[in-house]
């Protein structure tokens, strides 16, 4: 699903320092940035607006300045393929505008069960695209919602952190990734596609995600700091 070619080449002085240390390249579609060339003003423009229609970004990532994806809400159906045993499992992805995206997300936790494992995602000291996984296992999910409320500012505008929660039983799987996108895995998918439906999160097989082309990510010193102190009150080693 990730486009092939990295932006991190293209040399940019204005795009590096607007970006300073919050923002860091995504990817761009044959290796040329639509960002090339745009001046500051406008770079400046670009990043400030949220909204496309209906759609509210949040503040981890926004897309490539040519919009060749504008972003929607709405979820697909897809495949995963092990690459090892060649089993192929059903994926939801889903894209949700930020006033409902929370409340979606933790609402897809609830069939996982009473007891979950989770991986948290972290690029916030590795080069773009690379990522380190923190694990905790067998946590009342419970108190895993009651904590990520908690935590609901880093989970949406922090373009480095990512986290899955996952049935220890079961091959079930609900990621909210570092593009605040929605993915589900699992044979058995009926009741996400109902927590989508009560989020009004349509199917769409049809739409495209920010990750299908250009785009940038943001973080901060502080979101990072907000990480190691949601990895304590998991109880997981940063």
């Amino acid at each position: 699903m990730q486009p092939e070619h990295p932006i991190g080449e293209v040399q940019m002085d204005f795009l590096k320092k607007f970006l300073r240390s919050n923002w860091r390249d995504g990817d761009a579609v044959h290796g040329k940035s639509s960002f090339q060339g745009v001046s500051e003003d406008d770079l400046n423009a670009h990043m400030e607006l949220t909204r496309y229609g209906d759609f509210t970004l949040t503040d981890a990532v926004r897309p490539a300045y040519s919009l060749d994806v504008v972003p929607q809400t709405g979820y697909r159906n897809e495949w995963y393929v092990d690459q090892n045993s060649g089993n192929r499992i059903p994926v939801l992805m889903a894209s949700v505008t930020r006033a409902r995206l929370f409340d979606t997300f933790l609402s897809l936790l609830e069939p996982l069960g009473e007891t979950v494992d989770v991986v948290l995602e972290t690029s916030h000291n590795g080069a773009s695209g690379n990522h380190t996984d923190l694990y905790r296992e067998h946590i009342d999910l419970a108190v895993l919602q009651s904590t990520l409320y908690d935590f609901e500012d880093l989970l949406l505008d922090d373009g480095c952190c990512g986290i899955a929660v996952l049935n220890p039983r079961k091959p079930m799987e609900v990621q909210l990734d570092e593009h605040k996108l929605l993915f589900v895995y699992g044979k058995d998918n009926a009741d996400y596609k109902h927590a989508m439906r009560s989020n009004n999160v349509p199917e769409n097989q049809d739409v495209r995600f920010i990750t299908e082309a250009e785009h940038v990510h943001s973080s901060s010193d502080e979101f990072q700091d907000r990480f190691e102190q949601l990895c304590y009150h998991l109880g997981i080693e940063d």
